[in-house]
């Protein structure tokens, strides 16, 4: 009941206003708003940031040049991969950003079957009282990549990352970014 009431409080303020399409960093959101949303009236063309900037990559729109030297992993996001099969942006982004496509690796659990980062179901905010995390478990994955950055696609799944990097005490051997992020730097 509580989503549906905040599904049609939002569907009546995003029909108030004229756009074409509606773009958003958020897996869930993404889920939400383009699979779900319809149900109660909102039709919109929904896009993930990660597939809308390789879009514009790729119509060269913005240009990005090759500037990462170190190994990155990318982390799929449950949503983004699972939910709703957006695989390969975040990768052909992460190709752009590249100088060596060699330095992408995948993490032993990738794609469609790739582990969660803990935070979905609420668990960013519940307290584990026994064994490892779920986000330490998967930040090992990262670790075990010899990468040196872990990129994503979700701002939940950079948090629950960052904390896992931080749990294993590798603030200054790596980093978390959003896919976003990356493109920025290397924006021409």
């Amino acid at each position: 009941m509580l989503f549906e009431t905040l599904a049609k409080k939002n569907i009546d303020t995003l029909n108030k206003y004229k756009f074409n399409t509606v773009i958003t960093s958020c897996p869930h959101c993404f889920h939400v708003i383009s699979k779900e949303y319809p149900d109660f009236g909102g039709n919109y063309n929904v896009r993930h940031h990660s597939d809308f900037i390789n879009d514009l990559l790729n119509k060269k729109t913005i240009n990005v040049k090759p500037y990462l030297n170190e190994t990155v992993t990318y982390h799929d996001a449950c949503y983004l991969s699972r939910h709703d099969d957006i695989i390969s942006p975040p990768r052909e982004l992460l190709s752009m950003t590249s100088t060596n496509k060699n330095n992408i690796v995948e993490m032993k659990n990738n794609k469609k079957n790739s582990f969660c980062c803990g935070a979905g179901g609420g668990n960013m905010w519940h307290e584990i009282n026994e064994g490892n995390r779920m986000n330490v478990e998967r930040f090992q994955e990262a670790v075990d990549t010899g990468a040196k950055t872990v990129a994503t696609a979700c701002s939940f799944c950079v948090i629950m990352m960052e904390d896992g990097m931080k749990v294993k005490g590798m603030e200054n051997q790596m980093k978390v970014k959003d896919i976003a992020e990356l493109v920025n730097e290397g924006l021409d």
